[in-house]
């Protein structure tokens, strides 16, 4: 009975043991609000798309400006501010190389963004693939639908410039999963090469409405486009005008899709 009992506990013992290790081998994806992420990789390597942390509805936002930890690379998708958002002062407080359209990150070296991380290593356009994070990672640049000016603000007005194509990300982690951040954009039926040529695992899918895609919209393109296993809904609910719910998509979604619906801050592990 003893031993019986001895054999019992440890067992336990080396199953707790186990668990950090297990952590350590899943790419873990948080929830920013609006169009911000963080990603993590199994090799302990960070990446923020679109950080706009101060968003109105992550009460944490100036907590993670000012004190944002390990940021390896952040990843813009197009040039409004609401993408954009606090991207240069992170860049100076993580020494965080960019990854951007060519002409949006000559803009924002202009701006303030350390010139010494903005490289070739990391601008580039629509179909081209580069490797980050010592190989952890590959990310290619996909189409989006959408527009992208770059706000100047000045005697109490605010105009936009040219801020390059739109644009989306699919993030190949290696021994992880492949993730398509769609940035801003309607559902458009390239999106079906997309997956033809770079399969999904996890689509981040802009389902607010107005300014991107509703649900109906981002279900058509989840349901027959992009079919990836796991969907996460973002761009929606930061303003009056973004509509659109994660239980309208669930709605329109086929059977067998894992919707995951992030509260802000919250993280999915894979």
């Amino acid at each position: 009975m003893l031993r019986s009992l001895i054999s019992v506990l440890v067992a336990g013992l080396l199953a707790l043991t186990a668990l950090p290790a297990l952590a350590a081998d899943q790419t873990r994806i948080t929830w920013l609000g609006h169009a911000a992420f963080k990603i993590e990789t199994p090799a302990g390597g960070v990446m923020l798309i679109d950080p706009w942390l101060t968003n109105p509805k992550n009460d944490k936002g100036k907590e993670l400006v000012a004190e944002p930890g390990q940021v390896d690379y952040i990843l813009l998708t197009h040039a409004h501010p609401d993408h954009v958002g606090n991207t240069i002062e992170l860049a100076k407080k993580t020494g965080a190389r960019l990854v951007a359209p060519f002409e949006l990150g000559k803009q924002l070296a202009k701006r303030g963004y350390p010139d010494e991380q903005v490289g070739m290593d990391g601008l580039m356009n629509i179909g081209g693939e580069i490797a980050i994070l010592d190989g952890q990672v590959k990310v290619l640049m996909t189409q989006a639908v959408h527009s992208s000016g770059l706000a100047n603000n000045g005697k109490g007005r605010s105009t936009h410039t040219y801020g390059s194509n739109p644009i989306g990300y699919r993030i190949q982690v290696t021994g992880g999963p492949s993730i398509y951040h769609a940035g801003d954009t309607d559902v458009f039926g390239d999106m079906e090469l997309i997956r033809k040529l770079s399969p999904v695992d996890i689509m981040l899918a802009p389902i607010g409405g107005h300014f991107t895609m509703g649900p109906e919209r981002a279900a058509y393109a989840i349901n027959r486009l992009i079919q990836p296993e796991t969907v996460i809904p973002m761009h929606y609910g930061t303003f009056p005008v973004l509509e659109g719910t994660p239980a309208d998509l669930e709605a329109n979604l086929h059977e067998g899709v894992d919707l995951r619906t992030l509260e802000i801050n919250d993280t999915a592990a894979f």
